[in-house]
């Protein structure tokens, strides 16, 4: 049984438009450029048959989910959670950026730096900590939807709420990770699908795609940092589509995977790449040379350490035959991965540590403005992907990779600063918004 939980923001509000902090009040009203945002997230869900809708009753939250029902499902009532209340800011609500640093200097670098360990005071004199209190509010609300719908049919839910308790609800999925609250965002009406699946009263948890905002005519979310990596898994392969385990055959793309390149291409037309990056082997290295088709000057530069797991005698078969000669190490590669070395082959281990090995070289050579393209596979962007969300290696199938999907990250100059994945596996430029793209067998 599988429910896959989409998360819309609330789109444009009065607050936001004037830049000020919002918090848990209910003064800030969307705007007509929110009730837009709002109406193009409806049509972009449209074609889903939603069974549960939930939504913050802050107005703007409110006034998002209503909007997008009437484009989704008419007849399905809205459920007004208050676990899905934005955090509680006190006396920040309605103050800019500028007030707060001003006024509250020794505890603004809190805020920006380690949100999890701001302290701040109720009217009532009473210290508490917002964002813990937050991750509190968003386990209450994860635990009630699981108790209800985990065990029933397949399940689409719509989630509609808040920056910051969207966050924690997509962090406590995959573990709370450490600091983990300033290393993704959410920006006003976008898309993020997180599946939840059960099997023998336990759930596993994976990212579908995080902050998807193609809908609102913004194929990428705008960049927040002072350089960017698009890291893109190569096109489709025709093991991919039989579902053989690839490793490190050299199989080329097929006309899909060639086609799934191009519509990357399209995609990401407008980005003036400067630096390239690919693993050595051939698929990756051709959708990198697709992807960067009008700018032929752009060198690219093929790194070993990035080609794919080495799956070793597993290499060309099918899971079915797998399963005939290595039945339990297939299962613990499906449960533990970080207990199983192929034989003959690698651990995931081996491929996190040579993978982000390579991604630190390539992001301490970026420089200010840098937009650089990197292109490898499956378990080396989720290895990469886990390494930046603070989560361990052993997580892997919390994280979905697309043929062609696209996650950007943006970095900043500021040591103190983590990198910041502004959208995971986009593949809407590839079909709508559900990943249609082959599962393959990793």
């Amino acid at each position: 049984m599988t429910i896959r939980l989409v998360l819309v923001r609330h789109g444009l509000s009065t607050f936001n438009s004037k830049g000020l902090i919002q918090g848990r009040t209910d003064d800030s009203l969307l705007t007509d450029e929110g009730y837009e945002q709002a109406f193009k997230a409806g049509k972009a869900l449209s074609n889903i048959n939603f069974d549960k809708i939930y939504s913050s009753p802050l107005i703007r939250a409110a006034e998002t989910a209503k909007t997008i029902q009437k484009s989704i499902n008419k007849k399905q009532d809205i459920i007004f959670d208050e676990n899905l209340l934005e955090v509680d800011l006190s006396e920040w609500s309605g103050l800019k950026i500028d007030d707060i640093k001003t006024k509250f200097p020794e505890v603004y670098p809190v805020w920006k730096n380690n949100p999890e360990n701001l302290i701040l005071k109720r009217n009532d004199g009473k210290s508490y900590k917002p964002i813990q209190e937050l991750f509190d509010q968003a386990a209450d609300f994860l635990e009630d939807i699981l108790k209800i719908h985990l065990n029933a049919d397949d399940t689409n839910i719509l989630v509609v709420g808040h920056n910051a308790i969207l966050r924690c609800l997509i962090l406590l999925l995959l573990g709370k990770p450490t600091q983990g609250f300033r290393k993704i965002r959410l920006e006003n009406a976008s898309l993020s699908i997180i599946n939840i699946s059960s099997h023998q009263n336990t759930f596993k948890v994976q990212i579908e795609c995080l902050n998807q905002t193609s809908h609102l005519n913004k194929n990428i979310p705008d960049q927040i940092g002072d350089s960017r990596i698009f890291l893109i898994r190569h096109g489709e392969t025709n093991w991919n589509k039989e579902g053989r385990f690839q490793g490190q055959i050299d199989i080329p793309l097929n006309d899909n995977g060639k086609d799934q390149a191009r519509k990357t291409f399209e995609y990401l037309r407008n980005i003036p790449f400067n630096k390239a990056f690919s693993s050595s082997m051939h698929r990756p290295y051709e959708t990198a040379q697709i992807i960067l088709q009008s700018n032929n000057d752009l060198k690219i530069e093929k790194i070993d350490s990035l080609v794919e797991i080495s799956h070793g005698l597993w290499e060309g078969k099918l899971e079915t035959e797998i399963r005939e000669k290595w039945p339990i190490l297939l299962k613990n590669w499906h449960d533990k991965p970080e207990e199983v070395t192929m034989p003959e082959g690698e651990s995931i281990k081996d491929v996190s540590e040579r993978s982000i090995k390579a991604f630190n070289k390539i992001s301490l050579s970026q420089k200010d403005n840098d937009l650089t393209l990197l292109v490898a596979h499956d378990a080396v962007n989720k290895t990469l992907i886990c390494n930046l969300l603070g989560i361990n290696y052993s997580n892997i199938w919390m994280i979905k990779q697309g043929n062609g999907g696209i996650t950007v990250i943006d970095l900043f100059n500021d040591p103190s600063k983590p990198f910041v994945i502004s959208a995971l596996n986009i593949t809407k430029h590839l079909g709508g918004v559900i990943d249609s793209t082959a599962s393959g067998a990793l």
